[in-house]
Parts: C-alpha cells; structure tokens; sequence
C-alpha cells in the first residue's frame, strides 16, 4: 500500500474526486491511503491565521513557514522510503514517467499544497522536497496539481486497473478514439469512424494508431 499525505488548507476540496472512480476502487483494493494535514491545525497561537505579506513586497500574501513544517513533521512521522513533493512555477515538469517511478520507487508521498502566493520557500528547502510543476499556467493553489499528480500515481500502481492495457503508455495509443454506433448524425451531418478501426484488420489498425498518435 502507497500512503499519500496531503498537506493542504483545504482538505475538503479533496473529498469528492479521490471518493470515486478508479481511485475509490483503489482505497477500497487497499492499494492506497489517504491522510490529510492542515497548517491551521498546526498554528500554536491563538490566531490561527497561517499567512502573512511577503518580505520584499509584492502582492499577496504568503503562507508561513512554521505551520506548514509543523504538519509537514506530523505527516512525516517516523514513515520510512518517503518522497515529499513542493509544487511551484518553472520547476521540472510532471509526467507520465515520473509517475511510474514514483508508484515503484516510493511507500508514502508527501504534497505540499500552496495557496495564494505561495509557501515560505524555506519549506521546500527544509524538507528537501522535489520542486514539481504540471504545466506553464498559475493556478490558485497545489490542491488541483496534487490531484493530478495522484491520479496519475495511483494509475500506475499495480492491480490498480483492472486491465494492464489501459496503461496508454505500454500499448500503441491515439488521441482519436471512437466508439458505437460506427455512424452518427448531427445537425444534418453524418460522422463515421475511420473504416480501417472497423475492418478487424490488427496490422492496419496498429499503423493507423501510429500514424495518429
């Protein structure tokens, strides 16, 4: 079993995505766990907010360093073969592979969700976390690019799919895929699947998924 401890101010954004699908199926095969970690909890003063302005200035605000650790410590624990990731902007891109080797390599993940600005970045240092990004856009948090990078992990972990198949990866794949009935109409227009899928020809359809991959 693979445990993923999610470090977020927003456990509850989470709930509905990892509770259905292959994921769920997944938690149920006991093939993952989940446990989630918020700063809030972890804010030994009275005033619970985790955020300040950022040294230097700058729009936003940032959230601090203490709290964040703090969960990061709990979620840590005495675990062993642990891999910790920091998402953040122009980072080394995510990807199929990094995946793989994440789903074979390591027993817990851990995922440092920023929100607004951003975490303090002694959190990434401190921890010796790996700086992953899943794309060249901002996005509001780490909460959507932790999702990503779960459901492309548990993907690859295996009995997880019922068919080895489905690993896009390990077959000849396209982006063009069709399904029946072979022909549809709509607005006045007919759409057929290409008649090399339909002719049970393996050879072609194999040059066919190549040549449109």
């Amino acid at each position: 079993m693979i445990g993923i401890h999610i470090i977020t101010l927003f456990p509850d954004s989470f709930k509905s995505y990892l509770n259905s699908s292959i994921i769920k199926k997944a938690q149920e095969k006991k093939k993952i766990s989940f446990s989630f970690y918020n700063p809030i909890d972890y804010k030994k003063e009275e005033n619970k907010r985790v955020d300040d302005r950022p040294y230097g200035g700058g729009p936003g605000m940032v959230l601090e360093a203490i709290p964040v650790l703090e969960a990061y410590k709990k979620a840590l624990g005495r675990k062993k073969n642990v891999l910790t990731i920091f998402f953040e902007v122009n980072a080394k891109k995510f990807s199929s592979e990094i995946a793989k080797k994440i789903s074979c390599k390591y027993k817990h993940i851990i995922l440092i969700c920023g929100h607004y600005e951003g975490i303090d970045y002694r959190v990434k240092n401190a921890t010796s976390a790996l700086g992953l990004s899943i794309g060249d856009y901002i996005l509001t948090g780490g909460e959507l690019p932790a999702l990503v990078v779960v459901d492309s992990v548990v993907r690859e972990i295996d009995g997880v799919l019922g068919n080895k198949k489905s690993l896009e990866h390990s077959r000849i794949s396209t982006k063009k895929v069709y399904t029946r009935p072979s022909c549809i109409i709509y607005k006045g227009n007919k759409h057929n699947v290409p008649q090399v899928l339909r002719s049970g020809d393996h050879k072609k359809i194999s040059e066919w998924k190549e040549k449109n991959q």
